[in-house]
């Protein structure tokens, strides 16, 4: 694969994939503000619903291109071996990040939004704010390999990275949500939290970007593997440490599990279509 000499076409597409799962945060953030302030059931739902995407595009899909690519460059075996340490690095990565940024809220305190009142607690609209934030910025440092991932797939192969670009922009509805709604209550400003909410999804362009400017002289089979198992561990982490217990927190166990499982039909489906 000649990255150095793919189509203007092609480059665009790709861009265009990536704004298009970017921005999905927006639409996440204006559904938000249609629903109600009680409404914890359409927030689990939400939440394990990304979550079943992520692990399923993430195993079923990502972990496999990856493999395929390194497989094809050392070997079976090595090549196996290289794509497992490139996934669990990814896992490594993303939880040291996890680690370096100070999490704003306690869980065992915020049960759910309907308990958060509009200035009624000076203390608990200073969490809730300080969440949403927490989260615009976890979202965005995440969002930014998406974005590399999903650019990098549209080059190689069109249809792994509309699949990929779908499954993102599913999940980052949602999480357009998670951004917006503490927010909004935290401040009453819907603008606000659309803006916030809309930023963090300009995360994924930019990972684009960056890997058009800077990775594509570059970038070889070996290293668009071990990118994507990398991503791979990133996407699964982040569902299993953020998204599922997220959705946990507003006390709907089993609806976040349906919501995992609908995720991962859909994304079955979606992906089934491109065969």
């Amino acid at each position: 694969m000649d990255m150095q000499h793919v189509e203007w076409s092609t480059i665009l597409f790709a861009f265009g994939l990536t704004m298009f799962a970017g921005l999905a945060t927006g639409v996440g953030s204006a559904i938000a503000f249609f629903a109600k302030q009680t409404n914890t059931r359409f927030l689990s739902v939400s939440l394990g619903f990304s979550a079943g995407v992520m692990i399923y595009v993430s195993l079923v899909e990502i972990f496999v291109k990856a493999k395929t690519e390194l497989v094809g460059v050392y070997g079976y075996r090595e090549g196996y071996w290289y794509t497992v340490i490139a996934f669990f690095a990814g896992i490594a990565l993303i939880g040291i990040i996890d680690k370096l940024i100070p999490s704003a809220e306690n869980p065992h305190e915020l049960k759910s939004v309907e308990d958060i009142g509009k200035g009624e607690d000076h203390l608990k609209s200073k969490k809730l704010m300080r969440m949403g934030l927490f989260t615009a910025l976890a979202i965005g440092i995440h969002n930014f390999p998406e974005g590399l991932a999903t650019f990098t797939a549209a080059l190689t192969s069109p249809e792994l990275g509309i699949a990929i670009a779908v499954a993102i922009a599913i999940h980052n509805v949602p999480e357009g949500i998670a951004v917006s709604v503490p927010v909004y209550y935290a401040t009453g400003s819907k603008r606000r939290a659309f803006w916030l909410s809309f930023s963090s999804g300009l995360a994924e362009p930019v990972g684009a970007l960056v890997g058009y400017l800077i990775l594509m002289p570059f970038l070889s089979p070996t290293i668009f593997g071990i990118l994507f198992a990398g991503v791979a561990g990133i996407m699964v982490f982040i569902s299993l440490d953020e998204l599922l217990p997220s959705a946990e927190k507003y006390g709907e166990h089993h609806l976040s599990i349906y919501g995992l499982i609908a995720g991962m039909v859909v994304m079955a489906v979606s992906l089934l279509l491109f065969v």
